[in-house]
């Protein structure tokens, strides 16, 4: 049984993300890839777990808080962008731009064994510090599987100021395709599928590289 995988299909709610002008709406494309890397990491033998199962936009500390309810977890949020080149993928983790200085509040957590030592008390602005490393080494294992099934997407990931990935203990990652400006939505749809085999692939090399044990 691998580690549980949360899944994060971004925004929900009033908030639909990027707008496409031929329909194409971020926050229903995102739900549809969430369902479509579910059914494949679960026939890998993975828990997952999604941040919204609906058209809910829940906060992004409570999806954080989703992730840092586990021990053995990795989060991945998924994003359609509204520029790129069509067809493309990539994964970000998380930069900051200094050693962040944390406020008084903080989160209870389980240090995961792939985790550097930390208190069992993290401050939310800072509970992704000490897994930026091992995000990035996600991001990259991803990106390689994106790029042999996304043409034209980067081989190299890059660490971004992402919200949802500051407040996770855990490794965290986003991936992102291009773009909701399509000539014909069907073709973000038919996205599904490659996504979800690519993530799902990535995650199994992550795996074998010993960044999360197998339980």
């Amino acid at each position: 049984m691998g580690p549980v995988v949360v899944i994060d299909p971004g925004h929900g709610g009033t908030d639909s993300g990027a707008r496409g002008g031929t329909g194409a709406i971020e926050k229903d494309i995102v739900l549809q890839y969430a369902h479509a890397v579910r059914g494949e990491l679960e026939r890998e033998g993975f828990r997952v777990v999604l941040t919204r199962d609906d058209d809910s936009n829940p906060s992004y500390d409570d999806r954080a808080a989703m992730a840092n309810t586990y021990h053995d977890v990795v989060f991945v949020s998924l994003h359609v962008s509204t520029t790129g080149t069509v067809g493309t993928a990539r994964a970000y983790y998380y930069r900051f731009a200094s050693a962040p200085a944390g406020p008084p509040a903080t989160v209870a957590t389980t240090t995961a064994q792939n985790a550097p030592p930390a208190t069992s008390l993290l401050v939310w602005e800072q509970a992704q510090q000490p897994y930026v490393e091992t995000s990035r080494r996600l991001a990259d294992a991803l990106q390689g599987e994106l790029a042999q099934r996304f043409a034209g997407s980067p081989i190299t990931t890059s660490g971004v100021a992402i919200r949802e990935l500051r407040s996770v203990a855990a490794p965290a990652v986003a991936v992102e395709l291009s773009s909701v400006s399509v000539a014909d939505p069907n073709l973000l749809s038919a996205m599904a599928t490659p996504l979800a085999a690519a993530i799902a692939r990535g995650l199994q090399a992550f795996r074998s590289t010993g960044s999360i044990p197998e339980n």
